[in-house]
């Protein structure tokens, strides 16, 4: 004993009977104390002392009780208290191994025991929640950095007293008696200090402690059950009634049975010699018969290992200890924790949760916080379960982001619990804690579905769409199953997962049932194998060979206008400035890169490193000049592709085949895919059919005696879907399962476990029906069977000779060796099919002739007798099939199948995917939904086979059909179905069509587009007048940023509406805005899954850029609403009709002077007006929306001078023949003019 220590304790006062005497330096002492702790050794001796002193009981309390407005010596003495208090746990790190270690830990365990006695005292509690409500009445302005400290320790002094774990042999209390840790609650409850942690709880100025009151409310509830709080202060129901009298009917039935085991057993007299008996066909250790030395009814409990010392289980393969029994608390303690639990749910409990989630995510807290977070979310969601379920009290904690953060949890548990095998226990628990947590939120998520709350139910359907939807929620449960670990993870740990696998299955079994196909994410690991790089193959240089390889690559660069693509050009890297090699060196390597890529045939890629080199390296144009034209480019690549060029051999290459000539290392490269599949019910449950899953089941059903009846009918359900649904009861043919099912069936008490029995008896029956026909089903008992040796030993095995390869004889070697000899110069495309049926065994396949043939080296490899592809084989498009196909596009262009009626009348017959391929590529069409089939419809107004206008588009919106989007879809993806017969039809029809005159339907097109904009911009004032101006220039801003997006992407997906300001948000809502957004062509959300409106895919940019104008403010709306701005308009109409008018004269001669030029045709001067002419006015304006290369003449200037270029009196002409016949243009801020780019290049 340090006798400082002891002085120093000394000095601090005595206690007579009740009241307490400070001395003059007790500050000072407590201080002194304060240091010493700070300064103990590993054996903790200054604690021990203390506590064997009795500081505490005898000093620490009186003081704070009865000088406790000496402010300086309470905080000195609270500050003192908590150090002393601290866990055993904390003070060693872990629970020492040493002998001498672990007795220190036992005695601070102890001390900390008497501490936590001394403290259930309501005199305590009473001055610490004093104290601490007076520092909470404290505003924030007035409370200093000692008041927050005090709160603090306040709060962990408390903490640390609850957490001091109970000692039931030294407590020897029983169930419904008081212990310490009961008395300490009832003293927090008396003193009001449980009030205090419900107002730190739901306080919003004091959310800085939500970490510290979870952790009090976790030690608080740490001997409770929700269901025992639930219960508590009502009288039992039927339910529990019933359930205690089946318990107590199943002990009299084994009582009963073990009476009547025990009248069997003795014999009609005494007799003191049991008799010795000879035990036929059971060899003892030589070579004679076993000899029984005792009462013949106690043979069936005979073994060779009676009498044997029992074989001592290793500690590494001993089963995981389970944690301590719960204890049922007094009746008045419990309940005042079930009104708490009350009171916190209503007021506390979503609040604290969020705060408390927010910390863990940011990261600030301490090292496995998230454990008390789990605890809560378990507890008072299973207590708000029983005690009348509420959603909105568990509101915070219902999501997705909860089912996310908890499987992420367990995974990360999981992974712990492998790499940390010291704190394995630990991490078991830990996630033993997430399983529960997990469990509460399927259990939450199946009782909202029983809800009278049509909205409850709905939100219960939105979760399960998206746990049943993702991988990761799906196969949790399979996972945890195969990776139980009995050494690990106790059984209590596997009951809650076979009883929450139990309810995921009935839940996702349930949500199946009620559709028809269910769509689920699939996600695909797919692992490449990279080797060394094997020598490339010489390649063949002669100047036949380079001939026609130059042929390919001059066909292909023609044919693609000698224009790159941008990613190809930047993926082009000629030069590297990191590398030593000297830049000279660098110039001939690029070269024969240039080289390599056209002796592979690569012709964009040769191109393109060729003008990238060029730009590095110009001077002596070595890879030309910079002006130069593709045709000289042409020539330089020829000479390139013809050049002896210097190569460099790589000097590893001597070495790989010295140091490994055999095999190169292998590098495992994984990609995860990510696609959707349809999800069958039955599938997934053959995933559990597998022996690592059935295993845990069975070594539950041992201890079924034990198990509640759930439990059992649990796994007896699983069981079932595995031997009963799959038709694989073979699984469960092994000998401990039939040496399990033999102890129930012969149990007294079995008619309680009637779901056991019949199981059993159906799995037996199975057995001995499979052994009549298969005398190797006995054998198989003695192992666990996979899939296929189940199906092997309920189908048959396979034979021995299956799967070898089939033996050929030396003539039937020859035969074929002729038939390949005269056929191989053959034009044949496929020679195995020609040799085929020429062989005289008829059973040969294709896949053993080319075995063979390779195999006898006539070939020298598989791959030159592959199977040829089916197709035209025609890859390349020469420049006449290029201006054929234009020409078949535009003449069916505004027909209702226009890639039928090319695919009817191409010259080159190709694939339909190729044909698409190359009109996207040609920029006839922006995407493939244009050449989809249209399904004719009889209203007015629907869409042509033909690609819209801008003038349509508007037209289009403004019709007012909400659903139009989805049905037209929906009309796409039938016309691709559609038979040839209805093709026919269809083009009979149109031929009619095309008969009938077209005049007047774009004057009247027109007409109709005006009255549609009308409606459109009337709708945006009226909404305009409503205060949504922010909103409508929101709206417009998303339209022209997703245009240019996908301007410069060139790749269209939906883009969401995402409000992010309230006034948005609110107009999101707005029935008047959504009808505008409807007109737009906007979609709305689809399903549960979709919250915001969203951009459709389909829509160009041209019609987004359209749709945005349309938004904007009409200039002929001005403030002053009179007879002035009648007549500004009418000026206004006219202007724009007149420069209209001039713009379309200017489209009409350009189109006549390209024509005149290239017919050697008359002067352009002498051209005049017909109806012809008048149509050729119209067509390029129908045409423009489906180009992809545009110039736009956005002002009125520009028009102007392109009019005023022309000869006047042209002009004049144009005008006079035209003017009548154009309609009233449309009202625009600004007035475009689509000039077709593709008209010039002709």
């Amino acid at each position: 004993m340090n006798s400082e220590i002891l002085a120093t304790c000394c000095a601090l006062g005595y206690l007579e009977g009740d009241t307490y005497h400070k001395e003059a330096d007790c500050l000072e002492s407590v201080k002194d104390l304060i240091r010493y702790l700070r300064h103990e050794d590993d054996t903790r001796d200054v604690r021990q002392q203390l506590g064997t002193d009795q500081i505490v009981q005898n000093d620490l309390l009186p003081i704070i009780t009865q000088y406790r407005q000496d402010k300086s010596l309470f905080d000195a003495c609270i500050r003192l208290m908590v150090n002393l208090t601290q866990p055993a746990m904390l003070c060693f790190g872990k629970v020492p191994d040493d002998p001498v270690f672990r007795q220190h830990f036992l005695k601070v365990t102890s001390h900390l025991e008497a501490y936590k006695e001394a403290f259930a005292s309501e005199s305590v509690f009473g001055i610490l929640s004093e104290t601490l409500y007076n520092l909470l009445q404290l505003d924030w302005e007035q409370r200093q950095e000692e008041d927050n400290l005090l709160i603090e320790r306040i709060l962990l002094l408390v903490r640390n007293v609850l957490h001091v774990p109970a000692n039931p042999c030294e407590e020897k209390k029983v169930d419904d008696d008081a212990s310490v840790h009961d008395r300490v609650l009832w003293a927090i409850h008396m003193s009001g200090f449980d009030d205090l942690v419900k107002f730190l709880a739901s306080a919003q100025s004091e959310q800085q402690w939500s970490l510290h009151v979870l952790e009090i409310i976790s030690l608080m509830f740490r001997d409770q059950t929700p269901e025992g709080l639930v219960s508590a202060g009502h009288t039992r129901s039927a339910e529990e009634k019933q359930r205690d009298a089946n318990e107590l009917e199943l002990l009299r039935q084994k009582e009963h049975a073990e009476i009547r085991s025990r009248a069997f057993k003795r014999g009609t007299r005494h007799s003191r010699f049991g008799g010795s008996f000879v035990v036929k066909g059971l060899k003892a250790i030589g070579d004679q018969d076993v000899i029984y030395h005792r009462h013949v009814h106690n043979f069936k409990n005979y073994s060779h290992d009676i009498g044997k010392s029992v074989r001592r289980v290793p500690k590494r393969n001993r089963r995981a200890q389970e944690t301590q029994d719960q204890r049922r608390s007094a009746l008045n303690v419990r309940l005042f924790l079930r009104e708490f639990c009350v009171d916190f749910l209503e007021n506390c409990y979503n609040r604290l949760m969020y705060l408390v989630k927010e910390s863990l995510i940011r990261e600030q807290t301490q090292q496995h916080d998230e454990t008390y977070y789990l605890w809560a979310l378990s507890f008072f969601m299973a207590f708000n379960r029983g005690n009348g379920f509420r959603a909105d009290l568990v509101s915070e904690t219902m999501s997705i982001r909860a089912f996310h953060y908890i499987e992420r949890n367990i995974t990360n548990y999981y992974e712990m619990l492998l790499t940390d095998r010291k704190e394995a226990t630990s991490w078991s628990r830990r996630m033993h804690l997430a399983l529960k947590a997990y469990q509460e939120l399927l259990f939450t998520v199946n009782e909202m579905d029983r809800s009278q709350d049509e909205g409850i139910r709905q939100s219960s359907n939105v979760i399960k769409s998206n746990i049943f939807y993702l991988m990761e929620y799906r196969e949790i449960f399979l996972t945890l199953l195969r990776k139980f670990d009995e050494t690990k993870q106790p059984q209590s740990y596997l009951k809650d997962l076979v009883e929450t696998t139990h309810l995921f299955l009935r839940m996702l079994e349930r949500f199946c049932k009620g559709r028809r196909n269910l769509m689920v994410q699939r996600k695909r690991v797919k692992r490449k194998k990279s080797r060394g790089k094997k020598p490339q193959s010489a390649v063949d240089r002669s100047p036949e060979a380079l001939a026609e390889t130059w042929k390919v690559v001059e066909e292909e660069l023609k044919t693609s206008g000698f224009q790159l693509s941008g990613a190809l050009m930047e993926s082009i890297v000629p030069f590297d400035a990191t590398s030593e090699t000297p830049l000279e060196d660098q110039r001939t390597e690029a070269m024969v890169r240039v080289q390599d890529a056209l002796l592979a045939r690569l012709g964009p890629e040769a191109l393109g490193l060729l003008r990238a080199a060029r730009e590095v390296w110009p001077e002596g144009d070595v890879f030309g000049s910079a002006d130069v034209e593709p045709e000289e480019e042409l020539e330089l690549l020829k000479q390139i592709l013809n050049a002896n060029l210097p190569r460099s051999t790589p000097p590893e290459a001597a070495v790989e085949e010295e140091d490994s000539p055999a095999e190169l290392e292998e590098e495992e490269l994984e990609s995860v895919q990510v696609s959707e599949t349809e999800f069958n019910f039955l599938d997934f449950i053959k995933r559990f059919a597998n022996p690592g899953v059935v295993r845990p089941y069975l070594l539950l059903l041992k201890t079924y005696s034990k198990n509640t009846p759930h439990t059992n009918h649990c796994i007896v359900r699983m069981l079932h879907r595995l031997a009963v649904d799959l038709k694989m009861d073979a699984l469960l043919y092994q000998l401990s399962v039939f040496h399990l099912f033999n102890k129930i069936l012969s149990d007294p008490s079995s008619a309680a476990y009637k779901e056991l029995v019949t199981f059993a008896k159906y799995v037996l029956n199975r057995f001995f029906s499979l052994a009549a026909k298969n005398d190797k089903a006995y054998v198989e008992l003695l192992f666990w069977k996979n899939v296929g040796a189940v199906r092997e030993m309920t189908e048959g095995y396979s034979k021995d000779g299956d799967g070898k390869k089939p033996s050929w004889t030396e003539e039937e070697e020859e035969e074929l060796r002729k038939l390949y000899e005269e056929h191989r110069d053959s034009e044949d495309p496929d020679i195995v099919e020609t040799l085929l049926p020429l062989l005289s065994n008829s059973s040969r396949t294709r896949r053993h002739v080319v075995l063979q043939l390779v195999h006898m080296g006539l070939v020298q490899s598989t791959k030159e007798l592959k199977k040829p592809k089916k197709g035209t084989g025609i890859v390349l498009w020469t420049e006449e099939q290029v201006q054929e196909l234009q020409m078949l596009f535009e003449e069916f262009r505004d027909s209702d199948d226009v890639l039928g009626n090319i695919l009817k009348k191409i010259t080159a017959k190709r694939s339909r995917a190729r044909v698409v391929d190359k009109l996207l590529s040609l920029g006839l069409v922006s995407e493939r939904r244009e050449l989809y089939k249209k399904r004719r419809r009889t209203a007015k107004g629907k869409s042509s086979g033909r690609a819209m206008t801008e003038e349509e588009f508007l037209a289009e919106l403004t019709r007012g059909h909400p659903d139009e989007p989805a049905s037209r879809d929906d009309d796409e993806d039938e016309g691709e179905e559609e038979s040839e017969e209805s093709d026919e039809e269809d083009d009979e029809e149109e031929q009619d069509k095309e008969k009938s005159p077209k005049g007047g339907i774009s004057s009247q097109r027109l007409n109709v587009t005006v009255e549609r904009r009308a409606d459109v911009s009337n709708m945006v004032s009226a909404l305009r007048e409503e205060g949504l101006s922010g909103p409508l220039m929101w709206l417009q801003n998303s339209l022209n940023r997703t245009a240019n997006d996908r301007e410069e992407d060139g790749c269209s997906q939906p883009v969401p509406f995402v409000p992010l300001t309230e006034a948005n948000e609110d107009a999101m809502e707005n029935k008047s805005f959504q009808r505008l957004l409807r007109k737009l062509g906007m979609r709305p959300p689809a399903n549960e899954q979709e919250r915001f409106w969203r951009i459709p895919a389909k829509i160009s940019v041209s019609q987004l850029r359209s749709a945005a104008a349309a938004l904007s403010p009409r200039e002929d709306e001005p403030e002053d609403r009179g007879t002035a701005t009648e007549t500004q308009e009418e000026e206004e109409e006219e202007d724009s009709q007149e420069k209209r008018a001039q713009a379309l004269r200017a489209l009409l001669l350009t189109r006549k002077r390209k024509q005149l030029s290239s017919d050697d045709a008359a002067p352009i001067s002498d051209v005049t007006l017909d109806h012809g002419d008048k149509e050729d006015i119209e067509r390029p304006q129908e045409r423009n929306s489906t180009k992809r290369s545009r110039s736009r003449v956005l002002d009125d200037e520009e028009v102007e001078e392109t009019s005023t270029a022309m000869d006047p009196d042209t002009n004049n002409d144009l005008g006079s023949d035209r003017e009548e016949d154009i309609s009233a243009p449309v009202k625009r801020r600004r007035k475009m003019v689509l000039i077709d780019d593709d008209d010039d290049e002709d």
